[in-house]
């Protein structure tokens, strides 16, 4: 705790520095899960801040750094046979970053977004002053901070409700045969009382499974788990695709707790095969496993972001109404013809917020995510088109964008969607008004962009397959493909073994030669005397 101490009055003072000059600043955390361009002047860096500090196995909650992902806060709470209600699937993904953004994951039905799970947190205000929030102190800033993209202050220790766990999940995957019948029965599976996970996947228009989970110690003594995390394990969507392809009925199955946590880690959903298709590589078992190093999230996003690609990959999150949902799919086969897409059925959070929501005739406590994530149009001005429209559908079916990924409103469309008096309010009274606001930290300026493009290292990186391999070549610097070799959540694992080093024997100092030598005197001189 003196160590976060410390390092917590390290961010203040330069946070501090910033308010007192009057210059607005970002936040740079060390890594990314964003797709949004990454702005790197007027940076306070907070990577420090990345430690589990207590696991509280009485009161079954964890204090937690903002920059601890995902996998080493499973590795910390697990052993003492507890687990956070709501664990994002990449395993990079930030406990901060889970606060600050919109995150949710296959319990949200239950348990809402990942902030929903925060007892309290520390922040450090935009003037420098260090405050304590939760839903009894600055319960304002505690929740409205959720979901505003740090605009309000920087989080440096959140307190994590925990719940029991389990050693595996029963995962039943549900066959369906249209978009309706999907959206149907992931609704319904929601309202099944010992559902602890719903998601699901649409491969096609005519084929998708809808995935449910519940927590288990017991297994059939004649079933082996599957597992998701080693190189030569099939990837969790082509899995589950090949089981309902023909399957008359649901399919059963065993996963270990934290192996299904993480299942769409490797290939980052399916995001992976763009990689190969755009490197126009075999797509095999053989390639997948040859190249697993490479097709974890952390590695998938270090190479995205610096092959320049992100400026043409559509990754957009978009919760909408049950009712319109599969309008906005026929609209999203027809219009970007991308699939598989991931639905995810979400429990709301309480207005005013930041997080996606409905309203008017939609408003309801549950709203389905849909996942489109692929490559759009290489031509940028109709990327911009696309995008654009895909907003405007959006709002016209009753839905809502996630923050995390690039974004085209105007000012006057964005703020349409949020109690901007609400956020205003907050920004005054907690000194935040010399932050970017939500939307000039979401906004993708597409002008500047193009103007970037122009560059002698944008166009270079254009030429094919030259972005690719810098994009290669950045993912292996971070050194990043090293982490689930030592991963310890995952089943059966197995550290690696390191050769120790021969010790180096130094030379004696004199003073500690000179004792030596007088013990060796003093039996003889006893023997003397």
């Amino acid at each position: 705790m003196t160590k976060h101490i410390d390092v917590v009055k390290e961010v203040a003072d330069a946070v501090r520095s910033y308010y007192l000059k009057k210059v607005p600043f970002r936040i740079a955390h060390g890594s990314t899960n964003s797709t949004r361009p990454y702005n790197k002047e007027n940076v306070v860096n907070i990577s420090k801040l990345r430690h589990v500090l207590k696991v509280d196995t009485e009161k079954k909650v964890a204090h937690v750094e903002p920059n601890v992902p995902m996998d080493r806060l499973v590795e910390a709470t697990l052993p003492h046979g507890l687990v956070p209600p709501v664990v994002m699937e990449f395993p990079g993904i930030t406990a901060g970053g889970g606060y600050a953004g919109t995150a949710g994951e296959s319990s949200s039905f239950k348990y809402g977004f990942f902030d929903r799970n925060v007892k309290s947190i520390g922040m450090v205000l935009a003037d420098g002053s260090v405050v304590t929030a939760s839903e009894e102190k600055n319960a304002d800033l505690f929740r409205g901070a959720a979901g505003a993209v740090g605009t309000l202050g920087i989080t440096t220790v959140l307190e994590l409700k925990l719940i029991d766990a389990k050693k595996f999940v029963k995962a039943t995957y549900h066959p369906t045969r249209s978009t309706a019948d999907a959206i149907k029965e992931v609704r319904a599976q929601t309202k099944v009382q010992h559902n602890d996970y719903v998601d699901g996947i649409l491969f096609s228009q005519s084929h998708g499974a809808i995935v449910t989970g519940e927590l288990t110690d017991n297994i059939p003594a004649d079933v082996k788990p599957q597992t998701f995390s080693h190189p030569w394990d099939p990837w969790f969507y082509m899995h589950v695709e090949e089981k309902t392809r023909a399957a008359s009925g649901p399919v059963t199955e065993y996963i270990p707790l934290a192996e299904y946590m993480f299942r769409y880690d490797r290939g980052g959903f399916w995001v992976g095969k763009s990689a190969f298709d755009y490197m126009r590589f075999p797509f095999t078992a053989w390639t997948r496993w040859w190249l697993d190093d490479f097709l974890h999230t952390r590695m998938l996003y270090r190479a995205l972001h610096a092959s320049g690609q992100t400026s043409r990959y559509v990754v957009q999150d978009m919760a909408l109404p049950y009712p319109t949902a599969k309008k906005f799919i026929d609209y999203t086969d027809k219009t970007f013809n991308i699939w598989p897409l991931w639905l995810c059925p979400l429990k709301q959070s309480p207005q005013p917020t930041m997080h996606p929501h409905t309203k008017g005739e939609y408003t309801s406590d549950q709203m389905l995510n849909i996942g489109l994530w692929g490559f759009g149009p290489k031509n940028k001005d109709e990327f911009l088109t696309k995008n654009r429209d895909l907003e405007k559908k959006l709002k016209e079916f009753g839905g809502m964008k996630w923050l995390y990924a690039q974004t085209y409103y105007t000012k006057d469309e964005f703020w349409s969607q949020f109690d901007k008096k609400w956020y205003d309010g907050l920004r005054e009274k907690y000194n935040a008004t010399t932050l970017p606001d939500v939307h000039d930290k979401v906004f993708v300026d597409f002008e500047k962009q193009k103007q970037l493009s122009r560059t002698w290292t944008a166009m270079l990186k254009s030429i094919w397959p030259l972005g690719g391999f810098y994009g290669i070549y950045k993912a292996i610097k971070s050194r990043d493909y090293k982490i689930p070799h030592r991963s310890s959540w995952r089943w059966n694992f197995k550290p690696e073994k390191r050769r120790k080093r021969p010790v180096k024997k130094e030379m004696p100092k004199f003073d500690d030669f000179m004792l030596e030598e007088q013990k060796k005197d003093e039996p003889v001189k006893k023997e003397q005397k």
